[in-house]
This record gives C-alpha cells, sequence and structure tokens, in this order.
C-alpha cells in the first residue's frame, strides 16, 4: 500500500512538471492567442525532445510497434503507450551522437504525461491510435508538408480523395493541444472549423496542402505552421536596432510597421504590445523571418521588375494526383503491390526507397516484393555502408601505393647510384681535393693574419725611434729598430689547426691590424726596414688567391658532375618508365 501511494504521489508530480515549467516561462504575457499558443507548443515540443524525432522516423516506429495494422478507433492502454515512446526515444539515442544524448526516461514521462492529459481526461487509461497518430505526427520533427502529406493519408480513401468524416475527426484531436495548454477558448473545436477550411466537395493532395500551407491557414489551425517558423528563426540574427527598447540586434522574428516609416520591434516588444511614438498597436505590421540588407533589397527588386525572378514561389511541391501515389517523395519511383497495401505501408515502403535513393541506388530498380511487409531498409544501409567502407579502404590503398612510387621516383637510390661508379670515384675525389685545398687556405690566412701583426709591431717600434731621433740634437735620423724587436715585442706562435673551414676571404685578413700596416700597403713606396715583410705578405696574398680561384674551379666541377649525374638519374627513371 505504501508503495501504491509514493508511485501515485510521483505520478502526479510528473505531471503536474511540465506544466509548471511552461507557467514559469510566462507565455501568457503575450498579446496575440496565435503568438501564445505557438510558443507554449513549441516549449513542449522542446521539452519533451520531440524536435529530435523526425516524422519519417515517428512512422517508422508506427510501423515497428504494429500501429499500422490497428483500426483507427482501436484503444490502447497507457502501459503499451509507455513502451511505444520507449522505443521512440531509445531509437532516437542511436541515432544521435554520444555528446549529444537525451534522458530517455526523462522524455518518456513528460511526454506520457502530457499525452495522457490531453487525451484522457476522464483517466480511463486509455487512448485510441488515431488520436495518439495525430498527436506525434503533428508535434514531432520534420517539414510541414512531409507532416501533412502523412495525415492526408490517414484521412483519404483509396482513390486520393479526403473523407470529410475523418478530416473532422483529425481536427476534433488536434485541436485537443490548445486546449491542452490553457488556449482552448481561442483554438478549441466547433461545428464550423470543418466548413471552414474545405467549402469545396472534393478534395485531394494539393488542394488539401494548398488550403493548410496558406497564408494566411484556416483560423483554427493557424498555430500549426506558426511553431514551424518559430523553430525555423530562433537563431535568426537581424542587425537593426529596436524602435521600442532600443536593443541594437534582434534573434527571431522582426516586425515593421507598414504606416510608420523605420518603425522595427523585436519579437518580444511586438508579443507584448510596446509601442511608443506615434505607432499604435492598430497599425498594420509585417513579420519578417531573415535580414536583407539594402543592395540585396534594391537588386532583388530591380531583378523582380525586370521578370528575372519568379514574383511568388509555391508554398510546396505539386505532386501527382494519382491515387495509388499521393505520398510519393518526389524523383523516387517506386512499383506499388497489386495487393494494394494500406496507405501507411505504402508510405513506409516509399521512405525506405527514398532512403536508398539518396545513398546512391536510385538508378536501381526495387522488385515489388520488396515494398511490402518484408522490406529491410535497415539492412540495405547496412549494406551500403560496407561498401562503401570497403570502396574507401582500397581507395586509400592506393594513394599509398602512389605516394610510394613518387617517392621512389624523385629520391636516389642504391640502385641508381651504382648505374655510374666512376663517376662516383671522381666525385669523392673532388669533394677530397677541396678539403685540402680549404684547409691549406685556412693555414695560409692564419699565417698572412701572424705576420701582419709582426709587421705591425715593427712599425711601431721604427715609429717611436724615429720620434726619438728627432727629439735628440745632433743624432743620426735613422737608426737600426732591430735591436728593440726581440726584446719589446714577443713573436706569436703559429697556429697549426688545419682541420677548419675559412669563413673569411683573404682581405679580410687585415681585420683588426693597426692603421700603419694599412698605410704601409697603401702608400705602395716600400721602407728599407720592411721590404721583406711586405715581399712575404704579397706572396702569401698571391698563393691564397690561386687557392681561391682553384678551388673555386673544384666548385664548379662538383657541380657539374652532379648535375649530370641527376639527369642520368632522370633519364634512368624515364627509361624504366617508358618500358
Amino acid at each position: 500500500m505504501i508503495e501504491e501511494g509514493s508511485k501515485r504521489g510521483k505520478a502526479v508530480v510528473e505531471k503536474r512538471q511540465l506544466f509548471m515549467e511552461m507557467r514559469a516561462q510566462n507565455f501568457d504575457v503575450i498579446r496575440l492567442s496565435t503568438y501564445r499558443t505557438a510558443c507554449k507548443l513549441r516549449f513542449v515540443h522542446k521539452r519533451c525532445n520531440l524536435h529530435l524525432v523526425d516524422v519519417w522516423n515517428m512512422i517508422e516506429a508506427f510501423r515497428d510497434n504494429g500501429l499500422n495494422t490497428l483500426d483507427h478507433g482501436a484503444e490502447i492502454n497507457v502501459s503499451r503507450l509507455e513502451t511505444i515512446l520507449s522505443s521512440i526515444y531509445y531509437q532516437l539515442n542511436k541515432r544521435l551522437p554520444t555528446t549529444h544524448q537525451i534522458n530517455v526516461e526523462q522524455s518518456i514521462g513528460l511526454l506520457l504525461n502530457f499525452m495522457v492529459a490531453t487525451y484522457d481526461s476522464e483517466s480511463h487509461g486509455k487512448l485510441t491510435v488515431f488520436s495518439m497518430k495525430a498527436m506525434l505526427s503533428t508535434m514531432c520533427g520534420g517539414k510541414i508538408v512531409d507532416k501533412l502529406r502523412y495525415i492526408f493519408s490517414q484521412i483519404s480513401d483509396s482513390s486520393g480523395v479526403m473523407v470529410f468524416a475523418k478530416f473532422d475527426q483529425f481536427l476534433r484531436e488536434v485541436l485537443k493541444l490548445p486546449t491542452a495548454v490553457f488556449e482552448g477558448p481561442s483554438f478549441g473545436y466547433t461545428e464550423h472549423s470543418l466548413r471552414t477550411c474545405f467549402p469545396q466537395q472534393k478534395i485531394v493532395l494539393n488542394t488539401f496542402l494548398d488550403v493548410l500551407m496558406a497564408d494566411p491557414p484556416p483560423q483554427c489551425l493557424v498555430w500549426l505552421p506558426l511553431m514551424h517558423r518559430l523553430a525555423n528563426v530562433e537563431n535568426v540574427f537581424h542587425p537593426v536596432e529596436c524602435s521600442y527598447c532600443r536593443s541594437e540586434s534582434m534573434m527571431g522574428f522582426r516586425y515593421r510597421c507598414q504606416q510608420c516609416h523605420g518603425y522595427q520591434l523585436c519579437q518580444s516588444c511586438f508579443w507584448r504590445g510596446h509601442a511608443n511614438g506615434p505607432h499604435s498597436n492598430q497599425h498594420q505590421m509585417k513579420e519578417h523571418s531573415s535580414w536583407k540588407s539594402p543592395a540585396k533589397k534594391l537588386s532583388h527588386a530591380i531583378s523582380k521588375s525586370l521578370g528575372c525572378v519568379p514574383i511568388g514561389e509555391p508554398p510546396h511541391p505539386v505532386f501527382p494526383e494519382q491515387a495509388e501515389r499521393p505520398q510519393d517523395p518526389p524523383h523516387t519511383v517506386v512499383l506499388e503491390s497489386p495487393s494494394r497495401l494500406d496507405e501507411e505501408h505504402r508510405l513506409i515502403a516509399r521512405y525506405a526507397a527514398r532512403l536508398a535513393a539518396e545513398a546512391g541506388n536510385s538508378t536501381q530498380q526495387c522488385p515489388p516484393s520488396d515494398l511490402g511487409f518484408n522490406f529491410d531498409a535497415n539492412k540495405q544501409q547496412r549494406q551500403l555502408i560496407a561498401e562503401l567502407e570497403n570502396k574507401n579502404r582500397e581507395i586509400l590503398q592506393e594513394i599509398q601505393r602512389l605516394r610510394l612510387e613518387h617517392e621512389q621516383a624523385s629520391q636516389p637510390t642504391p640502385e641508381k647510384a651504382q648505374q655510374n661508379p666512376t663517376l662516383l670515384t671522381e666525385l669523392r675525389l673532388l669533394r677530397h681535393r677541396k678539403d685540402e685545398l680549404e684547409r691549406r687556405m685556412s693555414a695560409l690566412q692564419e699565417s698572412r693574419r701572424e705576420l701582419m701583426v709582426q709587421l705591425e709591431g715593427l712599425m711601431r717600434l721604427l715609429k717611436d725611434e724615429e720620434q726619438k731621433q728627432g727629439s735628440q740634437s745632433g743624432g743620426s735620423p735613422h737608426s737600426s729598430p732591430s735591436h728593440g724587436a726581440g726584446c719589446s715585442m714577443p713573436m706569436p706562435i703559429r697556429s697549426t689547426s688545419a682541420g677548419s673551414t675559412p669563413t673569411h676571404t683573404p682581405q679580410d685578413c687585415l681585420a683588426g691590424v693597426g692603421g700603419d700596416v694599412l698605410e704601409a700597403f697603401a702608400q705602395g713606396v716600400p721602407r728599407n726596414l720592411r721590404n721583406d715583410l711586405l715581399v712575404a705578405a704579397d706572396s702569401i696574398t698571391n698563393t691564397m688567391s690561386s687557392l681561391v680561384k682553384e678551388l673555386h674551379s673544384v666548385d664548379d666541377v662538383m657541380d657539374e658532375e652532379e648535375t649530370n649525374m641527376r639527369n642520368g638519374g632522370e633519364r634512368g627513371t624515364m627509361r624504366v618508365h617508358k618500358q
């Protein structure tokens, strides 16, 4: 007894949960009943995660649970309804990525309680099959034209003409949705609802779609297309300032006054009836679901005036009026079984055929037997996925093979190197000769630098001696500086590191040498005391110049040999490819 009482209490809490959350959204402040009803049903639509279930998935769930074999007036209990909803949401979670999984138990509880509160107001614990189909096909996700086509298949006869009694039954069931969200006085069922929709006698599919998708639609169903428009404009951005709240941008709908120039309102201000300045709520407002820049508006107006664009687009595609194919999707060719299956089975078969056609199998005709009860669309999809994966692996293997061939053709291999051993031997000798010349040039550069340093010291001594002699009276104007050279200037030790590669030219060896030496070389007039050093320096410079020329000639020969070798390898590769 305690457990049963706790279950009842939990059921009551869950039954009220959705309605309490809806009241918390404060939709009742919306001035117009049409927008108020559409917003409330859109909230239920999203809160129960029905917007994630496409209408075709809903039809498939009806088939999987055997609802297509039951009469519209048959009743199902709440337990079976819960089982059907469980299959719908668990299949939905299989299609969703792991990062977007929904809470299945919570969604089942909210939707189940909403459906029971809507269609079982007398607490019988049962719902009719037609009530459940009408509610779920109307509140699920997908295009409104697909929903209306499925609804027409349920209310038409075998000749493709609508049965007014079935449409009347549909209106009774679908108009319970506004009543469930406390909007019954505005959109409740009346005896005149049927005739206000269709005054004519014979209604086929295209006429049915023309009436329900017109602008405006029938007054009793005006909230249905608006609910779909709300879903389409939730993330639409308008870079326009609201004339009332002064918001610099708008999201959702945008409303422009047809009398006040430049007066525009966001959907929140318009729904609540806000107005300021010369604008009045009695003025006619135009609803905009997208934003166009002034330049686009001008170009569109010019194109429209020149007849480059159609003046009006049809609200839906025109479907063939054959009795056996009132619900065929466009660009899908399907053969109908001679046994004339019921409308729902044929719609499911066409949906499966459309999936196969979209996957690339539209060129293959399916036999009529595949369109019956044993048509397994999931199996065909798995086979198609397996074939595509195999083809993808083959393509990746071919790409890898071509990449390896390209690398082998562009890089020299040991086989190519063995094609001309004489050329390789000469190339190695040239490299050895180049290294030897670089070592000799490095040694000569070091010797020249030491010689320049010694010369600078000797010239400094000579200059000091001349100054001393000039300051003394009666002395000889010239004296030999050799007596001080050995004691005043230590001779640097010559470096023997011949393995380093020179990093400067012979002219750079004078860097760091005193101005006297540079002056001596610039004047070109040798002094008696430094002739030998200058001659030695000139000899080293000439030797280094010849070494540099020889080194450059070796580099040119090596470059030519490498070019010839590379060209020879490429010609060999081309001969292999031609063979």
